[in-house]
């Protein structure tokens, strides 16, 4: 408790100015991801109090981060969209995928992932973060000129045939389902398909229209009509925001520009008495347990989204952990990763019960804080605190943000996420495969590939192929590379080994000598497969030196069983020499030892084996004696 305290004004320092970073963010994130500025407000509040309180990073300001909201934004918009476009309805729903991310991210500390995180590969992410900021910025346009599709009736009202179809469709399903959907009843159906008002279609057309103008594709889809129907105040708000957040950084970094944009913008606006847009109304009063995520939820719900609770948890592992590294470098100190995740789980988890976004550790914040004073987990406690006590006194004058001022932060968001160094590198980076004639970089084509279908299919999948692809050029890297160097390819270049100078020439055409150096794997078994082809048919005799042969994987175990079963079809004897363990073991599990090779063949030297050679084989002695 002692050392808690012991840096407070620091910490004090610097949780106040994290505090005052994050806001303009969290109201921006909220907004984004369609659950409105209070999810954004609770999820830093929370995040930041319980992942300092429990985390492994002293100085880690965290909250939502755009990446996760990103990910959160496709999770609630395909969420909303089985509950028949009510937030209402989906959001038990919704906040039970993120308090699953947050249990998920507590497991993966418990069980020690976190010191593997790093293995993620770099274009990986790389492809994955450019997307994000490519997704945030092109999403963004529209609410910056102004545009809201749901409002436009020109977009709508082609909407309306589906919305009918699909509100008779909904009444058709709760009838069967409460089992009056039969002949003598029909009329009963008929009365109610007659209650459907035209208020009601256009409600679920907007509702279809919206989705439809969601994510990248449908921000581009309509984007011509948004460019045909611009709010010219809007776009100005919008403009100036940006305008002021890197003008103002060229004046001073002490101060955020994004706060003083958010400030600056949205006073002059209210003062002004301007005709904009304002975001949703901020509640009043301290943030409230939502239960209805134990009352209304049901299992069945959530099951199509456990893969995207355990993506969401992997990614905030990532970019918490990513944080830390840089906290660790700007601090000299040395970060808990596993203890990490389980504060950003508890945190997540806490967030999710009181409706919160999910977040992670957030660079910039972290790195204000550090830069501020803060050393302690005290910091990111105090910046939690302070995003209370302006939840709790300035919400009503937070409601009068204007929507644009937002999307304004939020495009320099978009812009500053990419990631330019893996960006400026493809030119440089070594062009190592072949598709067709071209020669390519693998890691350009992992990188594109991450950030295409991120950006226009879905995140989740996109990082999932991202990884098997990385995964199975890696494993073709070093397939190739210990076949150069395992020698178990050629049987025509063989030298001969020290202790075999002494070897009686005239056994030389009956017995052939093979090396093995090397693993014998996945990667070495298809050249493996010629052993037999290469071994001379007037070999009585194969000896196998496996001293340097360390590890045998399934895939080579199945590739010496055939080379054997093939040598004893054409009569040849196998004797090994200096069998290592592993791959002893790996024969002993389906029998290759004792039976293709006895335990009589299997010599600890070179030496012993030579012995038994002259021992056994036909007319020895006369041919030494010659």
């Amino acid at each position: 408790m002692k050392n808690l305290f012991s840096n407070f004004k620091g910490d004090l320092l610097g949780g106040i100015t994290a505090g005052i970073v994050a806001l303009p963010l969290a109201l921006a994130f909220g907004v984004s991801s369609g659950l409105g500025p209070t999810a954004g407000l609770y999820g830093a509040i929370f995040i930041s109090f319980f992942a300092a309180l429990f985390g492994g990073t002293a100085t880690q300001i965290s909250g939502p981060t755009a990446p996760m909201t990103a990910v959160s934004m496709v999770i609630i918009a395909g969420i909303i969209a089985t509950f028949d476009g009510s937030i209402e309805k989906a959001l038990p729903a919704i906040l039970t995928v993120f308090l699953l991310a947050g249990l998920m991210q507590i497991a993966l500390g418990m069980i020690g992932i976190g010191k593997y995180i790093r293995f993620i590969p770099y274009p990986v992410v790389s492809g994955f973060m450019t997307a994000i900021g490519v997704i945030i910025l092109v999403t963004q346009i529209l609410p910056a000129l102004g545009y809201y599709p749901k409002e436009d009736m020109s977009w709508v009202t082609p909407f309306k045939p589906q919305a009918e179809e699909l509100i008779l469709e909904n009444i058709l399903k709760e009838e069967a389902n409460e089992g009056i959907l039969v002949l003598e009843n029909f009329e009963q159906t008929i009365a109610r398909s007659g209650e459907i008002t035209e208020t009601t279609i256009m409600e679920e057309a907007g509702t279809l229209a919206a989705k439809e103008a969601s994510g990248v594709l449908g921000a581009l889809k309509v984007l011509p009509k948004a460019l045909s129907n611009i709010n010219w105040l809007e776009l100005a708000l919008a403009l100036i925001t940006i305008l002021i957040i890197y003008g103002f950084k060229r004046i001073t970094t002490t101060v955020p520009s994004t706060l003083v944009a958010l400030l600056l913008v949205s006073g002059s606006a209210y003062i002004l008495g301007l005709d904009y847009r304002s975001i949703e109304e901020i509640p009043q009063g301290f943030p409230m347990p939502n239960f209805e995520i134990f009352t209304e939820f049901k299992l069945s719900t959530v099951t199509p989204y456990i893969f995207t609770a355990l993506t969401l948890a992997l990614l905030g592992a990532i970019d918490s952990l990513l944080t830390s590294v840089v906290a660790d470098n700007m601090t000299k100190t040395k970060h808990k990763p596993n203890k990490e995740l389980i504060g950003q789980g508890i945190g997540n988890s806490i967030a999710a019960l009181f409706g919160g976004l999910p977040g992670a550790g957030a660079t910039i914040r972290t790195v204000v804080n550090i830069n501020s004073g803060g050393k302690t987990r005290l910091s990111g406690m105090f910046a939690s605190v302070l995003l209370l006590v302006i939840l709790l006194a300035l919400g009503p004058i937070a409601s009068q943000i204007p929507a644009a001022v937002l999307a304004g932060i939020l495009i320099t968001v978009g812009i500053s996420v990419m990631d330019y160094k893996g960006l400026k590198a493809i030119p440089n980076l070594p062009k190592d495969i072949n598709i067709g004639p071209l020669r390519l970089s693998s890691e350009v084509i992992i990188m594109i590939v991450v950030l295409v279908l991120s950006t226009f299919w879905n995140l989740v999948y996109a990082v999932g192929i991202g990884l098997i692809i990385a995964s199975l050029m890696f494993m073709k890297k070093m397939g190739d590379l210990m076949a150069s160097r395992s020698d178990v390819k050629s049987l025509t270049d063989e030298k001969v080994w020290a202790d075999e100078a002494n070897f009686p020439s005239a056994l030389k055409e009956e017995v052939f000598i093979k090396h093995i150096r090397g693993p014998l794997f996945f990667g070495t078994t298809g050249d493996f497969q010629t052993l037999t082809d290469q071994i001379p048919k007037t070999a009585s005799y194969a000896v196998i030196r496996l001293g340097r042969m360390q590890y045998m994987d399934q895939s080579g175990l199945y590739a010496m069983e055939d080379a054997l079963q093939e040598l004893n079809k054409n009569n040849i004897t196998v004797l090994f020499v200096d069998l290592l363990p592993q791959p002893r073991y790996m024969m002993e599990r389906i029998d290759i030892i004792p039976d293709f090779i006895p335990e009589a063949h299997i010599f600890d030297t070179f030496e012993n084996c030579t012995t038994w050679i002259k021992d056994h084989v036909k007319d020895t002695i006369e041919l030494l004696d010659a």
